[in-house]
């Protein structure tokens, strides 16, 4: 099977609608002006030298790489990376926030304070952590034209939710626009993260034709920046949403699954179960205004079914803002809006607030359907208080074998 090259799927913008991006755009602070070509270290191209290959009887779309070599990208961490989760690939890991009528975070629980379902039939829970190990997290930081109104401010956010995390956590950072580009690889190092942080520059790469590809962007960090690593993962995604990459609609994504209608090309879909294969989660903070009727309780009554519905669009949620939310409901994680809070702080310290108390069940499937290729649906319950809000990542993918 050969696989056709990525510049198959450059299409048009996605959206019918049409979104003013401000109405008046103030003297925006030159921002750090060091050119790619004279960093000290050379920026990872994400996006190089890849295609994809659609299996045939499957359906799964892979990542093909002709010129890397077999090992893990080098932006990897070693398998033997220090996480406690060190588990048997037939353990099914869920990552979940525990939230009290507040919205405040509820820690202290044990094992027996919560049930997990999959595919409706309750599991027993076989792994349990309070969150205390390390994270890995990617800053995926838009830097395309349509944010430049607002690139200070999601350059200071990226900062802020920087700070808020743990010492020990391991950040990478990502810049994209038409291409995706890897200005530090996951460490420890703190002064290197804030200074890749500072050399996200939308105005460096206006000469970036081709839109802005926000959903391939997040699942070539998530197959390739996430390969071998173990433990919590996590994408926190600063974007306005306003993708041109795959040619995403409503109609098309009715019934929240794409169908591959695109043939070779890379899907929603298959976003999805890239972030699911590795056990990514999806942090999203949008630029845009929240929409009214966007709130925390609507997003958790309508967590188990899709969002990329015309009704939902008819409530006055504007289509890029549905697919951040589909994205996160799928993956797990958070919708957070930048301009919803001064400066952003409260978002990002609500994001690495859930990144620290964050509890993961792990179970082996037991059942009829147990360890099949495909979908699987997730749910966690309290056996302590039905008032408590849980948020988990809305199922897991089973991947079928692999292409010779």
């Amino acid at each position: 099977m050969i696989p056709r090259g990525r510049h198959h799927f450059r299409w048009q913008r996605f959206f019918p609608l049409s979104v003013g991006i401000v109405a008046s755009i103030f003297t925006i602070p030159l921002l750090a002006q060091t050119s790619h070509k004279t960093r000290s270290s050379k920026p990872e191209q994400l996006d190089a030298n890849i295609s994809f290959v659609r299996d045939k009887d499957s359906g799964e779309l892979r990542l093909w790489e002709p010129n890397a070599p077999s090992s893990a990208s080098p932006s990897a961490a070693s398998p033997n990376a220090p996480h406690a989760l060190r588990v048997n690939v037939n353990l099914v890991p869920v990552n979940c926030n525990v939230f009290a009528p507040d919205g405040s975070s509820v820690t202290g629980l044990a094992r027996e304070d919560f049930r997990l379902f999959e595919d409706r039939i309750e599991q027993r829970i076989s792994f349990f952590d309070t969150g205390n190990d390390p994270a890995s997290v990617a800053l995926v930081i838009d830097a395309s034209p349509s944010v430049l109104p607002d690139a200070s401010a999601v350059q200071e956010a990226a900062r802020g939710i920087a700070d808020a995390l743990a010492p020990r956590d391991e950040v990478a950072v990502v810049e994209f626009s038409a291409h995706s580009y890897v200005l530090s690889p996951f460490s420890h190092d703190r002064a290197e993260l804030e200074s890749a942080i500072a050399r996200v520059n939308v105005r460096e790469l206006f000469g970036d034709r081709g839109g802005s590809n926000i959903y391939e962007t997040v699942y070539l960090v998530a197959q390739k920046l996430f390969r071998g690593r173990t433990g919590r993962k996590a994408i926190l995604l600063l974007t306005d949403g306003e993708d041109n990459g795959l040619g995403l609609t409503l109609a098309s994504a009715s019934d929240g699954k794409d169908k591959g209608a695109f043939g070779w090309n890379l899907t929603f879909d298959d976003v999805v179960r890239g972030l699911a294969s590795e056990g990514v989660e999806v942090y999203a903070v949008s630029t845009q205004h929240r929409p009214k009727v966007l709130t925390d309780d609507w997003l958790a009554a309508n967590s188990g079914r899709t969002l990329l519905t015309e009704q939902a669009r008819n409530l006055g949620i504007p289509a890029y803002t549905l697919f951040l939310a589909e994205l996160v409901r799928r993956a797990g994680g958070g919708l957070y809006f930048l301009r919803q809070a001064a400066s952003g702080r409260e978002a990002f310290e609500k994001i690495a607030g859930n990144i620290r108390t964050q509890y993961t069940l792990g179970f082996y499937p037991a059942g009829e359907k147990a360890a099949t290729p495909g979908w699987h649906t997730l749910r966690v319950e309290s056996t302590r208080d039905e008032k408590l809000r849980i948020v988990n990542r809305a199922a897991y993918y089973i991947p079928g074998k692999a292409p010779q």
